[in-house]
């Protein structure tokens, strides 16, 4: 279907009307985002609303001055990201907290890589100013080396110095979000079949699927027949976060609904049809599509393979990086590589739309998907859930442990002469729960296998906090005292890393093969 920006677009201007933002906060753990959103909602919440029993709907509606601002209640960047991977656009503005006493943090740097790749704007919230390490000037400094830019600096982005937990200047931030709304001129058609966007959803024991949509254009309705995604259904019930019943919820209101026939996905759009019968043909009809889906491979993602024949055909003018590394030195020194190969390049340009150091995580994956980046691991490797959705948005993840061998398969992606020869196969993870030594001095890595299998000729990886601190092959594998070929998921094994005595409790051991690939095309 089409995207609500597409459907906006089809509005005769004359119909449509100011609406209120939607804002998302983000920031690092800790810098005081849910105190911000209570801080909020305490002093703000609208008139007549109070006293009601709060309903978790992951989103509400505060007034300011007889205006409306709505607030998206996301668990952080990783939701955010995940519903723009779907197609989703919610979010007018984000409000990025960060702790006047700690500064930037990994997180933060995080967040503002996600806000870049959405192109939405940003308005920084210095938190904490009420603390005695207090240091709004040294924040504003460290954003600028991340090419954030405050106002006070010459930049365009706004910044307010609040605190969340005296409740300090909090009109301040409510007045510069009505400002930054006010400069995009957010508009949409009330009068329209309703459009909106699920923020989240669950299967309620007692009333069944219950879904947060966030209506993003027309007024929805009590008794309106939705198509959801891959889900059908008629609306019998709406409400507000304080419980409230609602009979109808214009452009940017968030409401929880029931009557849908199954649970939707977060990100999933909402439509309103004419007819029950044939939303509910649609939504199987979207199913079967899924699961075909699933069955085969669905390639989304940006390869190195595919690079110079998208060149040659002018598709690709930037190709975009996210580099993970085990160290920061290392980030930095891949980064001067990359900018000494832009200025050699005529066709395209290698921009790094993410970087930072560590396990390679779903929400670096949902990162890719979004900017079409191509995700480079150097001596850092992901967690099995970035491994899985990599695998299934066709994203492509590049490990490395010498830097001019990244230099030169890039440099032959884009002349055309790529040709991996082999690659890896990742058959298992295990957890290392405890370690003995031998009195031959060797150490015995005591695992629980946790996804996939070992088998006794895999080679090893020990990964320590997502980074890789040794590649090698398995010295034994045994099971009690014997010898084994072979131990599966949810068994518990005793291995000797040959070579390597310096196995941790904590540590993960990624076990894989390598095959040899036939260059296509």
């Amino acid at each position: 279907m089409e995207n609500v920006s597409e459907i906006l677009q089809a509005q005769p201007s004359e119909a449509l009307q100011i609406r209120p933002p939607v804002v998302t906060i983000m920031g690092h753990v800790d810098h005081g985002k849910t105190k911000l959103l209570d801080a909020v909602r305490s002093t703000r919440v609208a008139e007549g609303e109070a006293g009601g029993i709060t309903q978790h709907i992951g989103a509400y509606q505060i007034e300011v001055h007889g205006r409306k601002i709505t607030f998206l209640d996301t668990p952080g960047h990783a939701a955010f990201t995940a519903m723009r991977a779907r197609g989703a656009q919610v979010t007018d503005i984000v409000v990025l907290v960060v702790a006047a006493d700690d500064g930037v943090m990994p997180q933060t740097i995080e967040a503002i890589s996600h806000v870049r790749a959405a192109e939405v704007p940003l308005i920084v919230a210095i938190n904490k100013i009420d603390l005695e390490g207090a240091n709004p000037d040294r924040v504003k400094q460290q954003l600028a080396q991340h090419n954030v830019i405050v106002e006070e600096y010459g930049g365009d982005v706004p910044s307010v110095e609040v605190s969340a937990r005296q409740k300090i200047n909090i009109d301040g931030l409510l007045e510069m979000i009505l400002l930054v709304a006010d400069l995009e001129e957010l508009k949409a058609n009330p009068e329209a079949a309703a459009v909106g966007t699920i923020v989240e959803a669950e299967l309620d024991k007692t009333r069944g699927p219950v879904a947060t949509v966030l209506v993003q254009h027309g007024t929805l309705r009590q008794d309106d027949i939705v198509l959801v995604g891959s889900v059908a259904g008629k609306i019998k019930l709406m409400f507000n976060e304080t419980g409230k019943r609602l009979r109808h919820a214009e452009p940017s209101t968030p409401v929880g609904i029931l009557g849908l026939d199954d649970v939707p996905q977060a990100g999933d759009i909402l439509q309103v049809m004419e007819d029950l019968q044939t939303a509910r043909e649609i939504a199987l009809q979207r199913q079967r599509q899924q699961r075909m889906e699933a069955i085969g491979v669905n390639h989304q993602g940006t390869t190195l393979d595919d690079l110079f024949s998208r060149i040659q055909q002018g598709q690709v003018k930037d190709l975009n990086l996210i580099i993970k590394a085990d160290v920061q030195g290392t980030v930095g020194a891949i980064e001067h590589q990359i900018t000494e190969m832009n200025s050699g390049l005529k066709e395209v340009q290698l921009k790094v739309v993410h970087k930072g150091t560590g396990t390679i995580t779903e929400s670096d994956v949902n990162l890719a998907v979004v900017s079409h980046a191509i995700i480079i691991g150097f001596n850092a490797r992901p967690d099995p859930a970035g491994r899985r959705a990599a695998e299934q948005q066709g994203v492509d993840i590049r490990f490395y442990n010498i830097i001019y061998k990244l230099t030169e398969d890039i440099k032959k992606a884009m002349v055309g002469m790529l040709e991996p020869e082999y690659q890896e196969v990742v058959e298992g993870y295990a957890e290392v729960r405890n370690t003995f030594r031998l009195p031959s001095k060797e150490i015995v890595a005591g695992l629980y296998v946790s996804d996939g299998k070992i088998l006794r000729n895999h080679s090893v990886r020990v990964l320590r906090s997502g980074v890789v601190i040794h590649d090698g092959r398995i010295g034994s594998l045994k099971r009690f005292k014997d010898d084994v070929r072979e131990v599966t998921s949810g068994y518990e094994c005793g291995l000797i890393v040959d070579g390597f005595n310096d196995v941790q409790p904590d540590d993960t051991m990624e076990f894989y093969r390598t095959e040899q690939v036939a260059r296509t095309g």
